[in-house]
């Protein structure tokens, strides 16, 4: 249950959105009854500079005010396209991550508190902070070697940002939940389920440990990987509030025009990034899920490096076989097995009909045929598909959002390095070896050692399941004679948790009141 001062900021959150002409700047001539007032009210309140700006400059001020957990949560939502609309996701996706950087006396005491050792012991050199973002800042250092002093790149976490997300975090819960319960057409996106979602995913951001096993990860599954790599993690100078890592000399890949001058080949960059995300996606099932050009950096020997793993993302096998087969099947214009995957793996409710579901799809790839490959965006083809799946209840699944949005940020980047780039014929030979060794006869034989294995699991597990169920049959029965019964202590903190729901929403309901009682009065007043 959440408490006032979650309804309290979350109200201040508001109040700093309409000021900044957030809210007058949302479509809302085709809103109706209470949501059109409150619109109609947003453009009223808000500053009068902000007439002009665009929607996504509005975002990134008022975030911005928020503080850092807002920043997070604008980011986050820009990976979401399906909870938020793709407009909004847009304008979220320009949201630059540069805050104000913190003294750097905050930063040795984080650091000498995570790793227990003194800064003078750890670094040759510590300088001052060169880029911070919402959830921490970056020094150069220098460490010692047997080949000399060594540059490298220390992350620190911003002092104070775990209790400030958790503090506004509360309030985002609130909202998730007068969303569930008041707008009954946005229960299928799951706003509770999204914000616990932000939740873990912010939790582990912070932890820079897990960072640090991320690029780990990575680093291992794409050491034989032409073209692409990820910086070395020092772990003696890592712990949870610090990440000391390779220092990367090399140009953004937002710089066009800065890689042209160097020689590099922009066509080969472009094959190269999306080839390596597929590679991440369909064999490793382990990707990152931010790779926005801030984010990759080209060496003068023309190898990408991906730094900021603090977002990424997982698919099982289902759903690696789900995205291959749902690309070859358009590909080969195979429209009912495209539908049939859907199925089969689950998303799509069985209550509707497959073969409707295949037509609506066929109203997608068909208008892809005929026209170059060159123009045929995959990413697009993807949100073209989520879109359809909406009208058969398919259930937001943040996987695949996760990396739609993701390839939707990837293909745009290969575009400004090539525009004429063939995402079908780069691609080609990524999905078509994963087919081959997963679909084919080599998939078969790894799927059966896979089953024989968990086969041989269960065969070991079966006296204690046995005893479990054995357990359980008694415990069914004894309810069943005798009834499902509390003890005294349980009923007596019911009855208590009942009651506290009772106080605090009251309490709410109070706040709320008096919150539409301040608008009125405050448009009152300009007029």
């Amino acid at each position: 249950m959440s408490t006032p001062g979650a309804y309290l900021r979350l109200a201040r959150a508001g109040w700093i959105m309409v000021r900044e002409g957030v809210v007058a700047a949302l479509p809302g001539d085709d809103l109706h009854g209470l949501p059109k007032l409150g619109w109609r009210a947003g453009k009223l309140l808000a500053r009068r500079r902000t007439a002009g700006v665009a929607r996504s400059e509005r975002l990134s001020k008022a975030l911005t005010r928020l503080g850092p957990s807002y920043v997070k949560l604008g980011q986050f939502l820009a990976t979401r396209p399906d909870v938020v609309g793709t407009e909004i996701s847009a304008d979220l996706a320009k949201l630059q991550d540069q805050m104000a950087t913190f003294p750097m006396a905050q930063s040795v005491a984080a650091i000498e508190a995570s790793l227990g050792r003194p800064v003078g012991d750890l670094y040759l050199s510590l300088g001052e902070p060169v880029a911070a973002a919402s959830i921490a800042q970056v020094h150069p250092a220098e460490v010692a070697s047997a080949e000399g002093p060594r540059r490298m790149a220390v992350k620190v976490i911003r002092p104070g940002v775990r209790q400030r997300f958790h503090q506004d975090l509360e309030s985002y819960f609130a909202a998730a939940r007068l969303q569930e319960r008041y707008v009954p057409a946005t229960r299928r996106l799951r706003p509770v389920e999204v914000t616990k979602i932000l939740e873990q995913t912010t939790k582990i951001e912070m932890d820079l440990r897990l960072e640090a096993a991320a690029l780990s990860e990575i680093g291992e599954n794409t050491a034989g990987d032409p073209g692409f790599r990820v910086p070395a993690v020092d772990w003696e100078r890592t712990g949870r509030d610090v990440l000391t890592m390779e220092w990367i000399d090399g140009r953004k890949l937002s710089d066009v025009e800065g890689l042209r001058a160097d020689g590099q080949d922009l066509d080969a960059l472009a094959a190269t990034l999306v080839q390596s995300f597929l590679r991440h996606t369909l064999r490793d099932g382990f990707f990152h899920a931010d790779m926005h050009p801030g984010n990759l950096f080209v060496e003068a020997d023309g190898a990408i490096v991906a730094v900021d793993f603090g977002i990424t993302s997982r698919l099982g096998k289902k759903e690696r076989r789900f995205l291959a087969e749902i690309l070859y099947g358009f590909i080969v214009r195979d429209y009912r097995r495209v539908a049939d995957v859907h199925f089969e793996a689950g998303y799509v409710p069985h209550t509707h009909d497959p073969a409707s579901f295949a037509q609506a799809i066929r109203a997608i790839g068909e208008p892809i045929h005929g026209q170059p490959a060159e123009t045929i965006s995959m990413a697009r083809l993807l949100t073209l598909l989520f879109e359809v799946t909406e009208l058969f209840d398919m259930a937001a699944r943040p996987e695949l959002v996760m990396l739609q949005k993701t390839m939707v940020v990837v293909e745009g980047v290969a575009r400004t390095l090539d525009p004429h780039f063939n995402m079908w014929k780069t691609a080609e030979p990524v999905v078509g070896a994963w087919i081959r060794d997963n679909l084919g006869p080599k998939g078969v034989l790894i799927d059966a050692r896979e089953g024989a294995g968990a086969l041989l699991s269960l065969a070991r597990q079966a006296p204690d399941l046995a005893r479990r169920t054995e357990r359980l049959s008694r415990e069914v029965d004894h309810m069943a004679e005798h009834g499902l019964r509390f003890d005294d202590d349980t009923a007596r903190r019911i009855g208590q948790a009942e009651a506290r729901a009772a106080r605090w929403g009251r309490v709410a309901m109070w706040i709320g009141a008096l919150a539409l009682v301040w608008i009125a009065w405050q448009v009152t007043w300009l007029h």
